[in-house]
């Protein structure tokens, strides 16, 4: 690994390490960002300079703007997550020009963790795919254990639509799934 990357990987875990929310005693924007590396270099061994550091830092300082200050519903919602994405592309661009990067990769990895161009673009999408085998892997079962079926089938459906193919194929594979969740992969 370049001195570079490495560096800019820890200066975002630096700033995860003072995320408030503790999961497994570790701050939880730090666990998540390592679980985000660990599972891009299972499923894209060889992925670009610019992916491993979209990955590593697609939740950098999460906690910083909190859902409570946007408002209700599904308009409050998609505010505040479009509020996070600038957030933490601007901040791992700024940690990537600290770091010395070219310009063409501070803005892909700008771009990636925006999440502009999904289902057109591949590294945005495998980004995407990654978050959606970490939220299955680490996040889903303590969501489900606090939601209505009817819930847990919504979010599952709507996390299939965003995989790729290849990826909810692997999904089906790599998960024993009941088959009314095992369905929305299938599609």
């Amino acid at each position: 690994m370049s001195a570079r990357k490495q560096a800019v990987l820890d200066a975002i875990d630096a700033a995860n390490t003072q995320d408030p929310t503790l999961e497994n005693g570790q701050p939880a924007a730090l666990l998540y960002g390592q679980r985000m590396s660990a599972e891009l270099a299972r499923l894209f061994p060889d992925a670009s300079n610019s992916l491993e550091i979209a990955a590593r830092g697609q939740h950098v300082e999460r906690w910083k703007l909190a859902r409570s200050e946007y408002p209700e519903g599904r308009a409050g919602y998609l505010a505040w997550r479009k509020a996070q994405g600038e957030h933490h592309a601007q901040t791992v661009m700024t940690l990537m020009k600290q770091c010395g990067f070219e310009e063409n990769e501070i803005q892909d990895a700008g771009r990636m963790v925006r999440k502009q161009g999904i289902k057109r673009d591949n590294e945005v999408q495998a980004l995407e795919d990654v978050a959606c085998f970490v939220f299955l892997k680490w996040y889903f079962a303590p969501f489900a254990a606090k939601h209505s079926q009817e819930k847990i089938l919504s979010i599952v459906e709507k996390t299939a639509r965003k995989m790729s193919s290849d990826a909810r194929t692997r999904v089906l594979a790599e998960f024993d799934l009941p088959a009314e969740l095992a369905a929305a992969f299938q599609a």
